[in-house]
């Protein structure tokens, strides 16, 4: 079967991970409730979870261990060279001792290190596996949700939630679960360590910590509204040069270069300035962090030293401590990070899961009715519909549409020719009233049986970036390189395609750019011929050909659509001539039905549409 549609490219409207760990986009609604449901999600990971949890803590353990061995060993060098000065007999440096040291220290850096591995290779397949299931969901999603959800979304809103939603959550998980694992333990740790050397030290450099969040905290604040500015101008910069290359024939045959770059240049002026002032701010945030740690260094070396003065404290644990309080800054600073993060991605998450918990199609059927053997026969029966429930657009319509009749559906912008076609295919439920075909109702179809019996060409032609041969064997996926050939000829395509360079392996462009608008056209007709349908419909498919394209698929669709229903809605009254049957729509219901001829005779709203095409009065 081979259904068209037109396509339209929206940009995604959602920021991704900056540098220095930041993030954009809204803060989440319901961040507890968010929080439970992705959690949900990680059920089936927990025990990859659970020991991603064990090999973080034990890397942080052994990580600081370190600096309390390299700090005893700095205290029997510093102990063997005042018993040398001091010249104590046999006194002297015990190299054994600290080789051992060294040794065992070397190993639990090795260790730590295998652990950090071996914690980033899990967590990153548990990220992976999340994103791959989100992203199936998602896309078994988009088939179960009714046409009418696509009407109020744009497809920019919908990839951003498959691209930059779920790379969101999957960025976060794979690097910040196992960095707040680590951070936390290490907080704990070094704590603990510190602590068990000297709590008067270890109070002098908590005290400067407030200091450092307080300056990290305005920073983020700060630089976060740059952030924002700096990604909505570059959505900005992007839709601005997507728009000027899709029109670049319109845009130089108006002379508008001068104005697209004006445009351009003020965009990228702001761009420059936002994107300047925020990785600016965000870079200040080491230097910052280093001078606040460097003062804590300072006021805990001179402290250290003057409690070694006093014999309170061994010279190595100083050296310790130092180190300690290194380890301690980082990671508090990375948890301070690492929160905006975490709002991003609770956020990014909320989009997803309200979007898997769109209202679906109605269920199908328990028992389907086949079609296989089914006569083309179609009957309206006072159809009502809305787009909204207070707005209807086809109020209470009827008609009945014999096996092998040509239909053609006329009438005004708006008069509902299209919403017909939709409703008869189920695209849309009906408000009231019923469509049946040979006495069944619709609604007892399934609904890729019920599309099965249908081919549809419209004006908004949609190709894909590949072969010729693959767009077409697109309305029957096993057809043979006879069928496809037999299509083409059948609609008139064969010749010009013989003449394209590579013939019918000649690649078509992501933009189908690179063939005119009528043989576009004329391939899609190939495709609905090859998929053989029951009925066939034709929305404006001679829309926007020439006369002599015209004629040729109005040669190929008397030849191939005998025996078979069809539909044609048209504006240009003069292709519909030999239609068996006119249904003449306005506003929603049928005004007239009856030939050609005959609706000229009866000079009524038909013939005035006819005749106003023609200049005739």
């Amino acid at each position: 079967m081979s259904k068209q549609s037109g396509t339209s490219q929206n940009r995604p409207g959602r920021g991704r991970m900056l540098r220095h760990g930041m993030y954009l986009g809204e803060k989440p609604r319901n961040f507890k409730g968010t929080t439970k449901k992705l959690l949900t999600n990680l059920k089936p990971y927990l025990p990859a979870i659970i020991l991603v949890i064990v090999l973080a803590a034990g890397s942080s353990v052994f990580a600081i261990i370190g600096p309390k061995l390299l700090g005893k060993a700095t205290t029997k060098i510093y102990e063997g060279l005042l018993s040398k000065i001091a010249v104590v007999p046999g006194a002297g440096i015990d190299f054994g001792y600290i080789r051992n040291l060294i040794m065992l220290l070397l190993a639990l850096y090795i260790f730590s290190s295998l652990l950090s591995f071996l914690q980033g290779y899990i967590i990153a397949g548990v990220a992976q596996k999340l994103s791959y299931n989100l992203r199936k969901d998602i896309s078994e999603k988009i088939n179960r949700l009714p046409l009418k959800y696509f009407d109020q979304k744009s497809y920019g809103d919908i990839l951003s939630r498959v691209t930059n939603d779920v790379d969101t959550i999957s960025q976060t998980l794979n690097q910040s679960m196992s960095q707040i694992i680590s951070s936390l333990v290490t907080i704990v740790g070094v704590l603990v360590m510190m602590l068990s050397i000297s709590w008067i030290m270890t109070l002098v450099a908590l005290l400067i910590l407030p200091f450092s969040m307080i300056f990290i905290s305005l920073i983020i604040k700060r630089s976060q509204t740059y952030f924002k500015e700096q990604q909505d101008y570059l959505g900005r910069v992007n839709g601005h040069i997507e728009e000027i290359y899709s029109g670049h024939l319109i845009m130089k045959a108006f002379n508008g270069e001068e104005k697209a770059v004006a445009v351009f240049d003020e965009l990228n002026d702001k761009l420059y300035v936002s994107a300047w002032k925020s990785q600016f701010l965000s870079g200040l945030m080491m230097p910052i962090m280093n001078f606040v740690g460097n003062l804590g260094f300072v006021a805990v070396s001179i402290l250290g030293g003057w409690l070694a003065i006093k014999k309170t404290i061994e010279v190595g644990d100083i050296l310790a401590f130092i180190q300690s309080v290194r380890h301690f800054t980082q990671p508090v600073t990375q948890v301070a990070q690492i929160s905006n993060i975490i709002q991003a991605t609770i956020a990014a998450a909320e989009r997803v899961f309200e979007f898997l918990e769109e209202e679906e199609e109605t269920p199908e059927p328990l028992r389907s009715v086949k079609t296989d053997h089914l006569s083309p026969r179609i009957r309206f029966k006072n159809v009502q519909f809305g787009y909204y429930p207070d707005k209807i657009v086809i109020n209470n319509f009827n008609a009945e549409i014999k096996p092998g009749e040509r239909i053609a559906i006329v009438g005004p912008t708006g008069a509902g020719k299209t919403t017909i076609v939709k409703l008869l295919m189920r695209f849309y439920e009906l408000n009231g009233g019923e469509i049946t075909i040979d006495g069944y109702d619709i609604r007892n179809f399934k609904r890729q049986d019920l599309r099965n019996m249908f081919g549809m060409v419209l004006q908004d032609i949609w190709l894909f970036n590949g072969t010729i041969k693959e767009n077409i064997r697109y309305g029957r996926l096993d057809a043979t390189d006879e069928e496809i050939i037999r299509a083409a000829k059948a609609a008139y395509a064969h010749s010009f395609i013989q003449t394209l360079p590579h013939g019918y392996d000649m690649i078509i462009n992501e933009e189908a750019t690179n063939i005119s608008q009528g043989e576009k056209q004329l391939i899609t007709i190939a495709r609905a011929i090859l998929a053989n349908p029951k009925i066939l419909i034709l929305d404006e498919a001679t829309s926007s050909v020439d006369t002599r394209t015209e004629v040729l698929i109005q040669k190929a669709m008397d030849n191939l659509m005998k025996n078979k229903t069809s539909f044609i809605i048209a504006h240009r009254l003069s292709t519909i001539r030999d239609a068996d049957l006119i249904l003449v729509m306005n506003q929603g219901a049928i005004v007239e039905q009856g030939s050609h001829q005959e609706l000229l005779d009866r000079r009524g709203f038909y013939a005035n549409l006819y005749y106003s095409q023609f200049g005739m009065g």
